[in-house]
């Protein structure tokens, strides 16, 4: 298998949209999204889909005829019944050509390395990714990129950016996952209050704090445990021009509360900022345009903010 350096070069703009389905990563491709990140929820986190072994070789083998992408999350939380289970599927995706897996447990580097499976890997720890010299740590051990922490700002992004030399993800677009925990937590509530509701992503709970009513903290359950989001959804796209000046330029957009053709025409507003910056047309304007369109097609149940973005790293607590 031969190496890359995950498209090789820092300038090149490249977006990152997860799929819920075979169908909408279909349209995500034709949309102009670059790389496609699926998986199944055996062994990663927080996915649109759980996709099985047949369709995550089907969405390969479609973006590979497209000169695109695909990136497989493998970043779960690892007990030893996941290690004991996982050298098969890593020898699938090794089989299928998958271009990249993100990964945030050593264990799964051991496996592979024990089954002598090689696939290029992205180094995502979720919140831990914080530092410059924790990402140049793995990548001393292969790593070929970084999945930045949703909890940076601008300030601390520029200073991680000026010190490491491969791609970092930044989310641009999508729900913060701001907890989990491998108990299901509102399962065994309800147990308590001896009520029987359904705890998965589509059910739509979210927790509320007394005194703050415009908090909505979505919380749903799956075989990972519980996990709690954000009130406020990321949107970078008023500052994808700054993201791209200092070539933070690996945009993610996550779809697991922006479903079906809403996510794919969300798709394409950042296709054509991307096409925008590239060709030297972006302007007030079109920025103005495209993020009022963004906010038409957001869930109208979900609110936008930059997230962390524009805070002083003085002032987050």
């Amino acid at each position: 298998m031969i190496f890359f350096l995950w498209e090789g070069m820092n300038n090149m703009v490249q977006i990152i949209a997860t799929a819920e389905s075979v169908g909408q990563a279909e349209k995500l491709l034709s949309a102009g999204v670059d790389q496609l990140y699926i998986g199944n929820d055996d062994f990663g986190l927080r996915l649109p889909n759980s996709f099985s072994n047949e369709e995550i070789e089907k969405i390969t083998q479609m973006a590979h005829e497209q000169n695109k992408k695909v990136i497989v999350a493998v970043n779960g939380i690892m007990h030893n019944e996941h290690i004991e289970t996982i050298t098969p599927y890593l020898q699938f995706l090794e089989k299928i050509n998958v271009d990249a897996i993100t990964l945030g447990d050593p264990g799964v580097l051991q496996v592979m390395k024990n089954a002598g499976v090689e696939i290029p890997y992205i180094y995502d720890a979720h919140t831990l990714v914080t530092s410059a010299r924790q990402i140049n740590f793995w990548v001393k051990r292969g790593a070929i990129g970084a999945v930045l922490a949703r909890e940076l700002t601008w300030i601390e992004l520029q200073q991680i950016r000026e010190q490491v030399e491969v791609p970092l993800e930044i989310l641009t677009y999508g729900a913060t996952c701001i907890h989990q925990s491998k108990r299901p937590l509102v399962e065994n509530y309800f147990n308590f209050v001896d009520k029987d509701i359904d705890t998965s992503k589509d059910r739509g709970l979210f927790l509320s704090e007394p005194k703050r009513e415009d908090t909505h903290y979505s919380i749903y359950e799956d075989k990972n445990g519980t996990h709690i989001f954000a009130t406020d959804d990321v949107n970078l796209l008023p500052f994808l021009d700054d993201l791209y000046k200092v070539g933070l330029n690996y945009w993610k957009l996550d779809g697991i509360f922006t479903r079906g053709d809403a996510f794919v025409d969300i798709a394409k507003l950042f296709v054509e900022a991307k096409k925008a910056l590239i060709n030297g047309t972006w302007t007030e304007e079109l920025k103005q345009s495209l993020n009022e369109r963004l906010n038409e097609l957001h869930p109208v149940e979900r609110s936008l903010s930059e997230g962390f973005f524009t805070k002083d790293p003085s002032e987050v607590q």
